[in-house]
């Protein structure tokens, strides 16, 4: 059994912090009390944009993991955890990602998701032993805690880093050191929350911004996208059919007619009907083209166009 050591946590995180601008929120009117909030809250896309750098890395990283067959792995606890298990499921439904490609890790599982489960994100063993049989060598995995020290999330990044994966932590404690067995810290100075230790507040809002804006760029970085449009989107019902064809003609300017004949000679897949869209090729030919250049639109698209110059 593979034994890691239990991180020391130390309350000395901004987040844990009073913020010297909430003192008296408590003698405020409610206009008042959502008003500081909202002044709180825009401190955190500056601070997101700082560690832009150090997010491109690890999507550089996730991106190089699922192009060679290997996955990407969520792990956190409590409202981390929950925020990553949320951007998982949601890359699903709006990318048509295969569903093990991103797997979340949560501590406690399923339960505590909806409620506290008592020393879940203290269990570094736990975290370890999880991430150990869950990941294999080419893999990437992101770890979230505020604290930057869950002994829950830094236990499975040792763990899988020494699985031969590559690894990143988002951190809201730019104070903490780089743990052992993380290749690329992305730590975010939110400073103090608004109610102090409520890290659900600014530390989350700013991990919803980096999770959303991470798998998002791996997505394009993969070809998901053409242009700014979703096109590797199933439509699973009539509201998802209807940007499918609205998708289609904005991307070629076709008619809806066109597009509804292309979208069914492609058997619902956007990908192959716009590639038969854009370049006048069938369907079989459209899926070759996206095959040979790794699901990719826009390459396969560049090279029917050098194809036939």
């Amino acid at each position: 059994m593979m034994r890691v050591p239990s991180p020391v946590v130390h309350v000395d995180s901004p987040t844990e912090q009073r913020n010297p601008r909430t003192m008296d929120i408590d003698r405020l009117p409610t206009l008042g009390v959502l008003t500081l909030i909202n002044s709180e809250d825009r401190r955190v896309p500056e601070a997101v944009g700082e560690v832009l750098p150090k997010l491109a890395n690890a999507v550089d990283h996730a991106v190089e993991a699922l192009r060679n067959g290997h996955r990407v792995h969520y792990v956190g606890a409590g409202t981390s955890g929950r925020l990553a298990v949320l951007d998982a499921a949601e890359l699903v439904p709006t990318y048509n990602v295969p569903s093990g490609w991103f797997v979340a890790h949560h501590a406690g599982g399923a339960d505590a998701l909806q409620k506290a489960v008592e020393n879940a994100e203290d269990d570094a063993q736990g975290g370890a032993e999880e991430l150990a049989a869950a990941v294999e060598p080419g893999d990437f995995v992101l770890g979230l805690t505020a604290s930057g020290r869950t002994p829950y999330v830094l236990g499975g990044l040792l763990a899988a880093h020494r699985g031969g994966a590559r690894t990143a932590l988002v951190s809201g404690n730019p104070r903490a050191t780089r743990p052992a067995g993380v290749d690329v810290l992305i730590a975010v100075d939110t400073g103090p929350e608004v109610v102090a230790g409520s890290t659900r507040m600014k530390a989350g809002t700013a991990q919803k911004t980096i999770l959303t804006a991470f798998s998002t760029a791996t997505m394009v970085q993969l070809g998901r996208t053409y242009s700014n449009l979703m096109v590797s989107m199933r439509a699973t019902n009539a509201k998802l059919r209807g940007r499918t064809l609205r998708i289609l003609h904005e991307a070629t300017g076709a008619s809806d007619r066109e597009c509804a004949e292309a979208l069914a000679e492609a058997d619902g897949d956007l990908k192959v009907a716009l590639m038969r869209l854009l370049c006048g090729v069938d369907a079989a030919t459209a899926t070759a083209m996206l095959a040979a250049n790794g699901g990719h639109v826009r390459n396969a698209v560049n090279a029917c166009a050098a194809c036939s110059a």
